[in-house]
């Protein structure tokens, strides 16, 4: 995959930490997301996604550990989810990881959402921090 390999964005006090391994499958969101322009940061994750999606791994996980995240970020979320549903129909394995934080009842509510609209193997997994 070459330049694909690795996309990589440092959180911040609005964004998330995003680590996109291609070699591993693994793809992790962690922290808040409530950036000012929603599209404007996660535009760059999905042309990253795109050029995944066209060689994905055996196996893909995405990892969400999120303390908390805006309505724009959730329209994102089901994007990403979206592309993941498509890898997956195609034969590959994709799964979802869902973290939330003990007795963070928003978050995983949240993730039990997702698991009831998005068609992919979704673990809800609470954790003592994120």
């Amino acid at each position: 995959m070459s330049e694909v390999d690795k996309f990589v964005v440092e959180a911040s006090a609005k964004t998330p930490t995003v680590n996109l391994d291609a070699d591993t499958g693994v793809l992790l969101f962690q922290g808040r997301s409530i950036p000012e322009n929603t599209l404007d940061f996660y535009s760059p994750i999905y042309n990253w996604i795109d050029d995944y999606c066209q060689s994905p791994n055996e196996e893909t996980i995405l990892q969400m550990r999120l303390e908390y995240f805006n309505t724009s970020s959730s329209k994102c979320f089901m994007e990403l989810f979206k592309k993941f549903e498509l890898i997956s129909k195609k034969g590959r394995k994709v799964s979802v990881e869902w973290f939330f934080e003990v007795n963070n009842h928003d978050m995983e509510e949240a993730g039990a959402d997702y698991q009831a609209i998005i068609e992919l193997p979704f673990n809800i997994i609470e954790v003592e921090e994120i």
